[in-house]
Parts: structure tokens; C-alpha cells; sequence
């Protein structure tokens, strides 16, 4: 019988082969721990209080913060009080939180993604980033390094089931936790996504406000069979980038968060520290590809805790599909390319 090893084993195993520092055990630890608790909190729904209701109208972020994000972060912050985590940024405050001077990494952290669905029942989650911290000691030498410095990244989902995917840059993993024994359990090694896939999610509702080659892109997706991509697709959106992520690593597939007209939109909507990053780590270490439309998220240097991204991830022929539509070389728009050396998605 199949005996699935749980995560504080597996790190273990992991530092042992030399993939991943053994100081990261009590970081790993204090996300698990985190974990649990928000878990078994979102599984008490109404009982546990109006989690959904809004309590700040702009986290410092730029959206409305519910009153779950304001617990999330409380326990995230209390899980790491004594791991070795010397800056820790969150999406739900504004300036970074020194917690142990001197420790060796750092943590950028969404304590609670997909807060707009909290009271519908849908996924729900928490995604990290785990970097080195810069010698200097400073907050922003060490938080506002290029993704591809990344120690580990990973993401909870707060679902049917409580999903774990992690990665120290050896392979994406995936743990399921059991709600009896109180652990998560690796229940598949080495997540691949699929190099081609038929299947999009965005939010069409916003196409108007699209640049031509956006449109183009979608355009061309749902044509069809008889369209320029010469297949169906189909469209999927549950407005929880966690939720999208581990469909996207599951059974593959492409998402797209573009730039658009809107104020507030003009440079993406998702955060590069804690959200693109982390997701764009793990996606790549599944076999993947994340971009902004074009470049490479990894590469990009944050100027500011909060920036925001255009954001398209999965899988890999498909994320170079949307950046050949960028670059203005496919597609039936006949008006000129737009942004053609810095994206689809960037002035």
C-alpha cells in the first residue's frame, strides 16, 4: 500500500539530498501551521463571523479589505513570530513588518487571495514567496529583488480540499491536507503542465476595454475550429488567481490578466511580489511559462512592494501564442502592433 510522506518529511528528505537549506524547515512549518488555522476557520463559514464583511475600503493596495484578509495576515504574522524570516511584505499592509532582524530569508505573502469570494463558497487561498534576505539588512534590497531569486514559493487552496502546491526550485509538489491527522500528505511529485492546451480563463466582461491585440487573441480562441487557431476552446473563470493556478497545474491550460483602459488597470491588476512571482515560480518549475504578455515575470526587478503586473501563465506554446499576438504577428487585427518591444500589456 502507497504510504504518502508528509511535508515536514519531505523538507527534510529534500535538505538532506542537498535540493533545499535546512533552515527553511521552520519556515515551511509556521506556513503549514498558518495553513491549518485558516482552514479550519473558512470551514466554519457564517459561524465563524461576517469574514466577508469590508473593513477598509484600500489595504494599501488598492483594494477593499475584508475582514478575513485582516484575520489571515494576524495569523500568518503570529505562525512566522519565531521562524527566521527578517522582513516580511504583505499585500494587506503597506510598508513591510520587521520580525527577526538579521535571519536569513524573507517572506512576500498574499495572506488571503480570492477575498471577493469568501462568502460564495468558492476556492480561496494564501500565496508566499519565500527570498533570501539581501546582506545590507534593508527591507527594500531584499523584497524588491527579481523573482528569479526566489528560495521556495507555494500557495494554499482553501477548498473541497486544502491544496498545498510548493516548490524550492526542484520541481512543483503538491500536498493534500488530512483533516484528521492534521498534516499535509504529498499526493503528487513533479506536477507538469502540459505544453498545449484548449482552454483560456479571463474576464470577458472587461473585453472592451482590451487593446486590439487582446481582443484579437480571444477573438481568435473562440472562432473556433473554423477560426485562424483551428480548434475549440473553452473559457473557464472563477476570479481566484489560486483557484485558476491549480487548475492550470492540474490539467493544464493558459490565464491571462491583462492591462486595460481602466484607472487602476493601465499597469495590470495582480501584484509582482505576491502574487506573479510566486505563481510564475511555481509555474515554470512545472514545465510552464509566465510573462507580462512578453517578458519573462522572473525578470522583472520590482520598483515598488505594491507594483502591479499584467500577468499571463501556463502552458508554454500557449503563453508564446498570446506574446506572438502581442508583438503583433498572428491575429486578424490589421491596425499596428502596439507596445511591440515592451509587451502586449505595457505603455
Amino acid at each position: 500500500m502507497f504510504e504518502a510522506i508528509d511535508l515536514e518529511s519531505h523538507v527534510a528528505d529534500l535538505a538532506a539530498q542537498g535540493l533545499t537549506q535546512r533552515e527553511l524547515a521552520p519556515v515551511i512549518s509556521a506556513l503549514e501551521e498558518a495553513g491549518r488555522k485558516l482552514c479550519k476557520l473558512i470551514a466554519r463559514g457564517h459561524h465563524a463571523g461576517a469574514l466577508a464583511d469590508c473593513v477598509k475600503a484600500d489595504n494599501g493596495a488598492g483594494d477593499a479589505q475584508k475582514k478575513l484578509d485582516i484575520i489571515a495576515h494576524q495569523i500568518v504574522l503570529e505562525a512566522l513570530s519565531e521562524a527566521p524570516i527578517a522582513w516580511l511584505a504583505s499585500e494587506e499592509c503597506e510598508e513591510s513588518v520587521s520580525i527577526n532582524p538579521g535571519a536569513l530569508f524573507s517572506i512576500a505573502i498574499d495572506p488571503l487571495d480570492g477575498s471577493s469570494n469568501i462568502e460564495t463558497n468558492a476556492p480561496i487561498g494564501t500565496i508566499f514567496s519565500i527570498l533570501p534576505s539581501s546582506p545590507d539588512g534593508t527591507a527594500a534590497a531584499t523584497l524588491l529583488q527579481p523573482g528569479s531569486v526566489q528560495t521556495a514559493a507555494g500557495f494554499l487552496v482553501y477548498g473541497p480540499q486544502c491544496v498545498l502546491f510548493l516548490t524550492f526550485g526542484h520541481g512543483t509538489d503538491m500536498f493534500t491536507l488530512d483533516p484528521d491527522a492534521g498534516v499535509f500528505l504529498l499526493c503528487a511529485s513533479g506536477v507538469r503542465i502540459g505544453n498545449d492546451t484548449r482552454e483560456f480563463a479571463i474576464n470577458s466582461s472587461n473585453a472592451r476595454h482590451w487593446n486590439p491585440n487582446m481582443r484579437s487573441y480571444i477573438g481568435d480562441c473562440v472562432s473556433g475550429l473554423e477560426g485562424p487557431r483551428g480548434k475549440d476552446f473553452n473559457m473557464r473563470w472563477i476570479a481566484s488567481l489560486v483557484a485558476e493556478a491549480q487548475r492550470i497545474l492540474v490539467r493544464g491550460g493558459v490565464y491571462l490578466y491583462p492591462r486595460d483602459k481602466r484607472r487602476g488597470y493601465e499597469n495590470g491588476r495582480l501584484r509582482l511580489i505576491y502574487e506573479a512571482n510566486p505563481i510564475s515560480f511555481l509555474v515554470e518549475q512545472a514545465g510552464g511559462a509566465a510573462t507580462d504578455g512578453v517578458a519573462r515575470i522572473l525578470d522583472i526587478r520590482p520598483a515598488h512592494l505594491h507594483q502591479r503586473t499584467p500577468f499571463v501563465f501556463g502552458s508554454s506554446r500557449e503563453v508564446e501564442c498570446v506574446s506572438r499576438y502581442a508583438r503583433g504577428l498572428e491575429g486578424s487585427n490589421d491596425s499596428p502592433p502596439l507596445f511591440s518591444e515592451r509587451g502586449l500589456f505595457r505603455h
